[in-house]
This record gives C-alpha cells, structure tokens and sequence, in this order.
C-alpha cells in the first residue's frame, strides 16, 4: 500500500512523526509512505486552497517534501506533481495537535486535507488527539493515537463500502481522548457534536509599544461534551470517536419547506 501522509502542524511536527509511525505499520513492508506536509503551521486554515498564489516545494529527504501552502494545498501537490505517476493509496491526515471534535471540525486543516483528498476521489482519514489533565502531563502526549491508531485505522477500512458514497466521497474524523494509552475504554461511530455554550471562536484586543492595535484570535472551552452519542462527548468519556464525512453541506431536512416557501 502507498501512503500519504500531511497535516497542518507542519512539517517538523511531532503529531506528523507519529503518523509516519502508524502509516508504516499500516503500509507493511512492502509499502510506501510518502510526506507532503505544509512548510510551516496552518492550523485553523480548514479547506483554504492557495488560490491566487504560487506554492513553492522542496524536497526534505527520500518520500519526504514540504509545501508553502495549505494542507489542502499538500495533498493538491501530492496528487498532481510529487505522486502524478504513483497515486496514493490512502491519504491520512494528523495526528494534530488537539481535539478536531464538534465545531472545531469546520476551523480544521487537518480535517481540510482529508476533504481534498476525499473531493480528489482518495480515501482519507483525518486523526487528531485531544488534549486534557489526563495526558498533558505524559512525556508522549501522543500515547493513544501512538497505541490504538493503526487499529483504528484498519478497522475503517474493513468497513464495507467504507469510501464509495456518490458523488462526494466518504472520508473519515478520528479523535483519540485525552487519556493515557491504557486508559482508552474502545471505539465509538458516532455524528459530529456542538458545544452548547462553549462554542465558537473570539477576539481579544492588544496594543504593541508602537500604539498601533492588534487582533488576537481566543478559542472557546474544549472540555464541554457536544451531547449524546457525539464526538466531544465520545473523547472526554474516554472513548476513540470516529466520525464518517462528506462535503456536502447542502441541508436536506430544510429542502421541502425552503421550496414550499420560495418556488
């Protein structure tokens, strides 16, 4: 099996080193795992592509290249220049630093990566590792993605039909819980969640020593569950929530009465 990996911590991030891990162990000995990950951290970009702009790429070693651009941008890169002759198999995504549960899903670029993978028609899994008390402290605070990600990872794909939906991919959000390895209770399938009351992003205001006003992003509570049977919810009662996608946004339960309305 050929593997590529990205994320949007960046290249030299420590999440990506445990992906390359899990992707060996997944591509067995006769495989390939290739790394084509942003030159510096994007997080929070979501899907955002480099639109207006050229992205510059540079070979780090064998299979390894960093691009100055997006995650979404990397796998663009992966599939149409570095991989053009030899696609990849599987794309996957992470392991990012931090939980992509509930809203936080939509900020991702993590999650960004595995949605062009998915419009590209490549199966992708996006894996993220939450953060809490439990394993913030640890010397690996990567300790249940390292231990359980492979296992999670062929789980899905013995799943049957586990990419095939029409005409937007399935792809696929795996969240480890903040807990050491040895704690994590199983695996859950479970929909995306909301924090009520703990949701969204904010803003906070500073003045340089120049006088001139600057924006500082804030981030909203993380340990507030999104509700029964949800990711959020999933992690922080111990569990790997994985969560299947599509890139469709379009609200079917609002069709009918938005064309009883309007037509």
């Amino acid at each position: 099996m050929r593997i590529l990996i990205t994320n949007d911590d960046g290249i030299n991030a420590p999440g990506l080193e445990v992906l390359h891990a899990i992707a060996t162990d997944i591509a067995g000995d006769t495989g390939e795992v290739w790394t084509v990950a942003p030159a510096f951290e994007q997080s929070g970009v979501g899907h955002c592509i480099s639109y207006t702009h050229p992205t510059m790429i540079s070979e780090f070693g064998p299979r390894r290249f960093a691009a100055e651009g997006s995650p979404a941008d990397c796998v663009i890169a992966a599939l149409h220049d570095v991989l053009m002759d030899t696609p990849p198999d599987l794309i996957l995504s992470g392991v990012n630093k931090g939980n992509n549960s509930a809203e936080n899903t939509l900020y991702s670029g993590t999650i960004g990566a595995a949605i062009e993978a998915a419009i590209q028609g490549v199966p992708a899994i996006a894996l993220s590792q939450y953060y809490g008390p439990g394993n913030v402290s640890l010397e690996n605070q990567f300790e249940a993605a390292s231990a359980h990600g492979a296992d999670v990872i062929r789980k899905i794909l013995s799943t049957p039909d586990a990419f095939t939906s029409h005409p937007y991919k399935l792809f696929y959000n795996v969240n480890f819980p903040p807990l050491p390895a040895a704690e994590v209770k199983g695996i859950r399938a479970v929909a995306q969640g909301f924090r009520e009351g703990g949701t969204g992003m904010g803003m906070r205001a500073d003045t340089a020593p120049n006088g001139r006003k600057f924006l500082w992003i804030t981030g909203s509570a993380q340990n507030v569950p999104s509700g029964d049977n949800t990711d959020a919810t999933a992690n922080l009662d111990g569990y790997i929530s994985v969560t299947p996608m599509r890139a469709d946004l379009t609200a079917y339960d609002r069709l009918s009465s938005l064309k009883d309305a309007i037509e």
